[in-house]
């Protein structure tokens, strides 16, 4: 019997498991954005002493994971089980990341929407008593993402305003059994929505629909109304999703404006860095995360999150086919009290 699903999607924690410790390391033209105070490293290029892109990548996402282990005062050994994903083909950064570390490896893939997708994942496997310490973790980089899904970089594409810039970050969080939070509480897992959006420079539109499901969703699931949480944050969906969220939420009865914003948002100045609707990619809702709303929740800022990484699982293949763009999103309620 499943004892802890609670409603349609959403599962309760009988002991929810509480984030110990989190890392992040971001490139250069995060790390001139709004948060970069919030960073544990930021890089001075885009390449990181590697031979490439992806190298760099995988670098990254290891270094912040092991940044996020020796934080929270523990070895790689006490690392029971490392849940990360990537956007790359293969998940090869992450594969790759795994290697070195040598930590028993489950590896993930929901496009953006996957540092939501490891920490449901990981905070279930502790609530079942299946472990006690657990890494999630996630990357992306822009000029990997550019070059895999769109167009090599020397073609110069001109971007729409609709486009969005992907973020060159990784971020880890530690889950334990024991410790003094913040905790994760509550998860909402979610369906995959197709509005049949084609354009590869509209992640946002695709997006926002498996957004707006899944908080949905998770409102009727557990009763929680937009008024119980200081923040409530979607992972990548930048100024045209944002908006798109806010209006068919208040036709659903909900009201977010008031608390809501976006990762995609919150980690660039749109105007000033000419990022155009904002930032996307793994890393985003990674960096934000494990940076700057894990900090505010310890210094008592803010108290409780409802975190909803976005995913377009957009496949190259398939878009050149003449298929849509599905999305995901999957919800985690963080919160200073259990």
């Amino acid at each position: 019997m499943a004892l802890k699903k609670i409603g349609e999607q959403t599962i309760k924690f009988e002991n929810p498991p509480s984030i110990v410790s989190t890392a992040t390391i971001v490139g250069p033209k995060e790390g001139e954005g709004p948060l970069k105070n919030y960073f544990d490293l930021i890089l001075e290029d885009d390449k990181w002493g590697q031979e490439s892109w992806e190298k760099c990548e995988s670098k990254m996402q290891e270094e912040a994971v092991k940044l996020a282990i020796s934080k929270g005062n523990l070895s790689e050994q006490d690392i029971e089980y490392l849940f990360s994903g990537d956007l790359l083909n293969q998940i090869t950064t992450s594969s790759y990341c795994a290697r070195q570390l040598g930590v028993p490896y489950f590896g993930l893939y929901g496009a953006c929407s996957t540092m939501s997708e490891s920490l449901s994942l990981g905070a279930m496997i502790i609530d079942g008593g299946f472990a006690d310490k657990v890494a999630c973790a996630t990357s992306s980089h822009f000029s990997t993402a550019e070059r895999q899904y769109r167009y090599p970089l020397e073609f110069g594409t001109q971007r729409p305003f609709s486009a969005q810039w992907t973020v060159t970050g990784a971020g880890a969080s530690i889950l334990s059994s024991e410790g003094g939070g913040p905790y994760i509480t509550y998860i909402t897992t979610g369906k995959i929505i197709d509005p049949g959006i084609k354009d590869v420079n509209n992640m946002g539109a695709a997006m926002a629909p498996a957004a707006i499901d899944t908080i949905s969703i998770h409102f009727k699931d557990t009763g929680h109304t937009p008024d119980d949480y200081d923040l409530i944050i979607t992972g990548d969906l930048g100024h045209v999703g944002k908006d798109i969220v806010v209006d068919f939420m208040k036709e659903q009865g909900y009201d977010i404006s008031k608390v809501y914003t976006d990762c995609g948002i919150k980690i660039f100045d749109s105007k000033k860095q000419d990022t155009h609707a904002g930032g996307s990619g793994c890393g985003c809702s990674a960096v934000v995360f494990n940076g700057y709303i894990y900090n505010e929740m310890l210094n008592g800022n803010l108290n409780k999150v409802l975190l909803i990484s976005t995913g377009a699982l957009h496949s190259p293949t398939m878009t050149q086919q003449g298929e849509s763009i599905p999305g995901i999103a999957h919800a985690v309620t963080i919160s200073n009290e259990k």
